[in-house]
């Protein structure tokens, strides 16, 4: 497994108690100024929500069904030339461009193209990052994932736009099943 500090799991009854534990998780969302944001996201923040409910099937047999959702938010990577970031700030940086590295690189491996309608064995890093240890079932899994990309309308930011598009559209390649069918 994975330690990640300040981890918490919570049992919860109601949309209202879900909606408590997720302020209670933005508290502990590191923010700080660099000169391209005045409350740049310092880190990346998933918030994993449980769903189990149970009948009884046809056979008189009780049936439990259980479904996963993953809201990720990741913070965005940052060139140190842009954001003048030194310091605490320069080290922020470093883990979180090191961790979307790391993200990237599952993404590149989960979309390699089948050749001649075969899959070609491929490594999956996920073990590579705590990011994408958590998330390696929403990654790999029959899942299905969901990504909203924020792209910024001024020129200046266009490097990254782009970036993020580039990554968006790598993303949309990902092969349903890749992981469990390559690994």
């Amino acid at each position: 497994g994975v330690y990640v500090e300040g981890l918490t799991m919570r049992v919860v009854k109601s949309v209202a108690q879900i909606d408590e534990v997720q302020k209670d998780g933005k508290k502990n969302r590191s923010t700080g100024a660099t000169a391209m944001n005045q409350t740049s996201s310092r880190s990346h923040s998933i918030f994993t929500i449980v769903v189990e409910s149970s009948d009884i099937g046809p056979d008189g047999e009780p049936r439990i069904k259980v479904g996963k959702l993953n809201l990720v938010d990741l913070a965005g990577s940052e060139r140190q030339s842009k954001t003048g970031a030194t310091g605490d700030r320069l080290k922020e940086a470093t883990k979180i461009n090191l961790s979307l590295a790391a993200l990237g690189n599952v993404i590149s491996a989960l979309s390699i193209k089948s050749k001649g309608g075969r899959h070609e064995k491929k490594h999956i890093p996920f073990r590579d990052s705590k990011l994408t240890f958590l998330l390696q079932g929403s990654l790999g899994g029959d899942s299905k994932v969901l990504m909203f990309v924020n792209c910024s309308p001024v020129l200046w930011n266009s490097d990254e736009s782009v970036c993020s598009l580039n990554f968006a559209k790598r993303c949309r390649s990902v092969q349903l099943g890749a992981a469990t069918k390559n690994s």
